[in-house]
């Protein structure tokens, strides 16, 4: 049965995909042959408990600098489509919010992919405190008190904002950094909220695991490794993905985890591990499944596909 699969997303024209996990699940989606369709989120529109929005058909090609041709733009009672896949990149800001309560209109009788409700109740590196015993010891503060009491007993920390993504703005602080007073009045006049403050973790240098798993269930991962000289191991950020295997401890990590995120409807999530340490839960926009493909790992795609045919046949 063919699915009407509507993918909200930042423009198809500006992803980069090589490793774009969006692009993955509609290359999937188009083989199955479900019809796809391409709708930025600005262009969502609500009138009581109707959802509407200009879509355009899209056909994806996974040939650099060609990868998608888009159809005329027609008007479409959301309620129309079979799936709606929610991938927009952060920032996680009102404007996300937003979105999250507008789908949550036409779910679950059209299945939006992560649950709207889940994803706005799921903050990623605040969910991930659910698991505290999982992670490294961790504080969420903009309280310059409280955050000395945290460099006293923990030495070397990192800092960085509660809704960033992508590496952006992740600053190690040493016990003895003489820019520490300049980058707390940095942050205090960027971010109104709260940050992430977590013990440094010196193996970050060995990798910084992404797990995917689907509907609960471990599907693949992929390390990523630092650039020289750089904290950070986002591939957006120079990270070098390297093939990876499962530990025992981020086995018992992912069982741990999966019953929550299958009953939250949290159907493609990407948690990050540090040494054994689970650092954040990423439920927006998780990427990825390029990433594993490439380096002979499990189809991430099919896997996610399979799920969402199922829960809309059943």
């Amino acid at each position: 049965m063919a699915l009407k699969v509507a993918v909200q997303m930042d423009h198809v024209s500006s992803i980069n995909i090589a490793g774009d996990s969006a692009f993955a699940m509609m290359l999937e989606a188009q083989s199955r042959g479900h019809e796809l369709y391409h709708y930025t989120p600005d262009r969502l529109a609500m009138r009581g408990d109707e959802v509407f929005c200009a879509l355009e058909p899209i056909e994806v090609r996974d040939v650099k600098g060609d990868h998608f041709s888009l159809g005329e733009k027609s008007r479409f009672n959301m309620r129309e489509m079979d799936v709606v896949l929610m991938r927009q990149d952060p920032p996680f800001d009102l404007s996300y919010i937003a979105a999250t309560h507008i789908l949550e209109k036409i779910h679950p009788d059209t299945l939006v992919v992560n649950d709207p409700a889940a994803v706005r109740n799921a903050p990623e590196k605040l969910f991930v405190t659910e698991f505290a015993d999982l992670m490294p010891p961790t504080l969420i503060t903009k309280d310059k008190s409280e955050i000395d009491l945290f460099r006293k007993e923990y030495g070397d920390i990192v800092m960085k904002p509660l809704f960033g993504h992508g590496g952006a703005a992740v600053f190690r602080v040493t016990q003895d950094d003489l820019n520490y007073g300049s980058l707390y009045d940095f942050f205090a006049a960027t971010f109104r909220e709260p940050w992430v403050i977590q013990q440094f973790l010196p193996n970050v240098k060995h990798g910084d695991k992404r797990i995917l798993l689907v509907d609960g269930q471990f599907a693949g991962a992929v390390n990523r490794v630092p650039a020289a000289g750089d904290l950070r191991s986002n591939m957006v950020r120079g990270g070098a993905p390297t093939d990876s295997e499962l530990t025992e401890r981020e086995r018992e990590i992912c069982a741990r985890l999966g019953p929550s995120l299958k009953e939250k409807g949290l159907i493609l999530v990407g948690i990050d591990v540090i040494d054994g340490n689970l650092t954040e839960i990423n439920v927006t926009a998780p990427t990825g499944i390029r990433a594993i493909r490439n380096l002979g790992g499990p189809d991430v795609a099919g896997m996610v596909w399979d799920v969402l045919e199922a829960k809309v046949k059943g």
